[in-house]
């Protein structure tokens, strides 16, 4: 079974010439990212997870989380696995400085947060959730609650979760029925929180829980959600932890994947309540979440990219050792490595290219969370974070798709074996499955895309980056003929794109179901476009690095054909999904429904 190694090169690639490292390097906070830091901390990111989280990868699947007394034990090698995470810094890269972090760029954490999940996505499970609740404690939490929990957090001693749904209410938050009763300057949580992940295990001392509550006179709806901090321990007023607080983990849920990543039923307020804080204002904890809610939708993302990178990893090192059968058209009748027949090199092609452009969107999107935070000209702050905002949808949804469709292939590539658990192509589907539905199913993602991204702002943002995108096409036109090939599918594909927008926002106001309809086809197109953007810029690069003769020759010419193999692929897809957006939904929405 191969191992897990981090695609540094590709990483800082992408890092430099889609993310514009040396750019975010010289924002006020961003100084100390220097060129030898960020090697560095790939180089030794890249160590720890072919060292460490991918050895335990493979049999953390097979033993899974265990609930005993009480007391969930996380798989063999687990504990050990996150005091080396902590001891090693990880946990806090690009938290704040005041309360431990070491104030990095976001998109370098990205980075490291891939090579988590490449190697073992049901430990990085634990970190991106903890990641998650720190954001949303820095942005919203009281002076008092943050001294008190987020230095342990930043520096990993304790995590963090985020306690949303229930058996009633699923995506519906409004749904939410568990209550919090003030109790002087707390309250009292009482109620059941199902699929929360990490919500209960042995690796960390304490566990802050992120509750979503409902207070008795509260208004009805999602306007009457608030939220709450429900520790598993006590903290006491010099830091130390007291009390076991009243909350506990019933039962585990027996998944199809991810198995070493235990996903809780979360039981609060048993013996009477559990003791909460108020998190912001009350009645406002969804505003509040959003912000936990959007960190995790652009790192399950990334675990598509992280999976699709993993997946691919195995099956082209299987196709390098797998012989069977002659090279058709060779002369040759001797057995061959499979990865010179012609459709295994099709498979691994198109996985390495759809990996290589949800890879690009996920690292654009994050430096542009960068830009959004740091950039000391207002407007510039302002435009960052709409483009954050519009493309978190497409980062979630179409990297997660991605996942699932590279891992797929994997198991393809890899034939009757891919089948057998041995050989690990399996887990890899398994385990990426679950990415198209945590943190809103994708078709939930689709319609905030058209409807809060699109449609509220009449397509402002979305128009500007259609402009932006046309504006490679001169670049393009000059470019060596191996790279301007690229020009006019991908110009045919931002024209689809300006089409299917002008067609949804014509349609939203009026007909919104049929506009929903064709949600999935548009974040699609979105997806395939911009990333047929983000590889044709890839491209570009490496041509002028291979004329410059800066950098490894064979990556540069990989990185081309890699680009071109994409616009030639996908990019033509383009023109017939803005068809399926605007007409494919309409038999959906008018066909009666005792005929499904």
């Amino acid at each position: 079974m191969s191992t897990y190694v981090a695609p540094v090169e590709e990483m800082r690639f992408v890092l430099d010439e889609l993310a514009e490292m040396e750019t975010l390097s010289s924002l006020p906070g961003y100084e100390e990212a220097t060129t030898d830091l960020v090697d560095a901390i790939l180089e030794e990111a890249g160590k720890f997870a072919s060292g460490v989280l991918d050895p335990i990868n493979a049999s953390g699947d097979r033993e899974g989380a265990k609930l005993e007394n009480g007391v969930v034990r996380a798989a063999s090698g687990f504990a050990d696995a996150y005091q080396q995470f902590v001891e090693g810094g990880w946990n806090g890269i690009c938290m704040e400085p005041d309360f431990g972090g070491q104030g990095l760029p976001a998109v370098l954490g990205t980075t490291v947060q891939e090579m988590w999940a490449a190697s073992n996505m049901a430990f990085e499970l634990c970190p991106l959730l903890s990641k998650g609740a720190m954001e949303l404690l820095s942005e919203h939490a009281s002076d008092d609650l943050k001294s008190a929990y987020l230095p342990k957090m930043v520096s990993g001693e304790w995590t963090g979760t985020m306690n949303l749904t229930e058996p009633q209410a699923g995506s519906d938050l409004a749904q939410v029925k568990t209550r919090a009763v003030r109790d002087g300057d707390t309250y009292r949580i009482t109620g059941q929180k199902i699929f929360i992940t990490w919500g209960e295990h042995d690796m960390a001392e304490n566990i802050v829980h992120l509750v979503l509550a409902r207070l008795p006179d509260a208004p009805p709806g999602i306007k009457g959600v608030s939220l709450f901090l429900v520790p598993k321990f006590m903290v006491n007023e010099d830091g130390s932890l007291g009390d076991r607080n009243d909350l506990r983990c019933v039962s585990l849920e027996h998944k199809l994947g991810i198995n070493a990543s235990p996903t809780c039923v979360m039981s609060f307020g048993d013996d009477g309540g559990a003791t909460g804080y108020l998190v912001g204002q009350e009645n406002a904890g969804i505003a509040c979440m959003f912000t936990m809610m959007n960190s995790a939708r652009l790192s399950v993302g990334l675990e598509g990219v992280a999976m699709a990178e993993r997946a691919y990893q195995r099956a082209r090192d299987y196709a390098k050792e797998r012989v069977q059968s002659p090279v058709l058209g060779s002369g040759d009748s001797a057995p061959a490595p499979i990865i010179r027949h012609a459709d295994v090199r099709r498979m691994l092609l198109t996985m390495k290219a759809q990996t290589e452009a949800s890879r690009a969107l996920s690292y654009f999107v994050s430096s542009r969370q960068d830009v959004a935070r740091r950039h000391p000209d207002a407007e510039t702050r302002q435009a960052a974070g709409a483009l954050v905002a519009l493309l978190t949808p497409v980062a979630k949804a179409w990297s997660s798709d991605i996942g699932i469709d590279v891992a797929n292939t994997g198991v393809q590539v890899h034939g009757g074996m891919g089948f057998i658990e041995e050989t690990g192509a399996a887990q890899h589907l398994r385990d990426v499955r679950i990415t198209a539905i945590y943190e809103g199913t994708n078709g939930i993602q689709a319609n905030d895309l058209i409807g809060r991204k699109v449609a509220r702002e009449n397509g402002v943002t979305i128009k500007a980056l259609i402009a932006r995108m046309r504006e490679l096409d001169g670049d393009l036109a000059k470019a060596p003929e191996q790279v301007a090939t690229m020009r006019n599918n991908l110009s045919r594909g931002i024209s689809a794109l300006e089409k299917a927008t002008d067609w949804l926002l014509a349609t939203y106001a009026s007909e919104p179901a049929r506009a929903a309809a064709g949600s999935v086809p548009y974040l699609r197109l979105t997806g395939i476009v911009v990333g047929g953007w983000l590889m044709a810029r890839a491209a570009l690069a490496a041509a002028e690095r291979l004329a410059n003769g800066d950098g490894n020759p064979a990556f540069m010419q990989g990185k081309i054909a890699t680009a071109r193999f994409f616009a030639d692929t996908y990019l033509p897809e383009a023109e017939g999904l803005v068809e399926i957006a605007a007409t494919g939904g309409a038999m959906a929405v008018d066909i009666a429904e005792d005929l499904f």
